[in-house]
């Protein structure tokens, strides 16, 4: 077994084994963010779903108020005029086969894949690749659009995607250990505000079975969703 460090077991002290409140958790994690770098804050929750059966995955993607404290790269695949409202609303790279090619080739410098509908013909040549990445643009996530300014604006602004794995799980980061608490309160919260909202007909009981959250570097914060304050219920 992996020696814990000493910052680690530091911080694995400040945490109870309890359920804290959401912005209790907040705070907490804050204080166990000890790295030298601004580490990522993290939330994993726990869905009572079973994503083998089509009408029980949960994906979709939402705009956080504050963002994630990282600005994406977005690469567009779009011709004719549509090129330059790319260009003009912030992309890093727009084109088409040229692109293509270059991806053949091992290049992946960008974060985010956005695309018109008419280029996608030319990106599905890219589904091998793209694919297990999880780049390939998807109408569901916006990604597939004629609208490339307000796709383009809300992936700068802050949007994620989110989406349970093999076993119902989904980890999102929710903001930077830099952020005010009631910044990354008010992302944390949208997100699960969001879940809620797209839970599957299907699913039957608890369906959130479990929230965490935590810094890159930090132990998890084990979290009661249904309480948002840090008074006693």
């Amino acid at each position: 077994m992996a020696k814990l460090g000493k910052k680690y077991q530091d911080a694995l002290k400040l945490v109870e084994d309890k359920l804290y409140s959401t912005a209790e958790a907040v705070d907490l994690v804050k204080k166990t963010a000890t790295a030298k770098f601004d580490e990522t804050i993290e939330a994993s929750i726990h869905l009572g779903v079973d994503p083998k059966y089509a009408d029980q995955q949960v994906r979709g993607a939402l705009v956080l108020p504050h963002g994630t404290g990282k600005t994406k790269k977005v690469l567009v695949f779009a011709k004719g005029d549509k090129v330059n409202e790319a260009e003009a609303a912030g992309a890093d790279f727009v084109g088409s086969d040229e692109f293509v090619t270059k991806i053949q080739g091992g290049w992946c410098d960008f974060d985010v894949t956005v695309a018109t509908p008419d280029m996608m013909g030319v990106v599905g040549r890219l589904g091998k690749i793209l694919g297990p990445r999880g780049l390939m643009p998807n109408p569901k996530l916006g990604t597939v659009t004629m609208d490339l300014t307000k796709a383009i604006n809300e992936i700068k602004a802050g949007k994620i995607e989110y989406r349970t794995d093999k076993a119902g799980n989904i980890h999102v980061p929710i903001g930077k250990a830099s952020f005010d608490s009631a910044k990354l309160l008010e992302n944390f919260q949208v997100l699960l505000d969001t879940l809620i909202k797209v839970k599957p007909a299907t699913s039957k009981g608890q369906y959130m079975k479990s929230v965490t959250i935590s810094a890159t570097m930090g132990p998890g914060v084990h979290v009661n969703p249904s309480v948002k304050t840090s008074k006693a219920e």
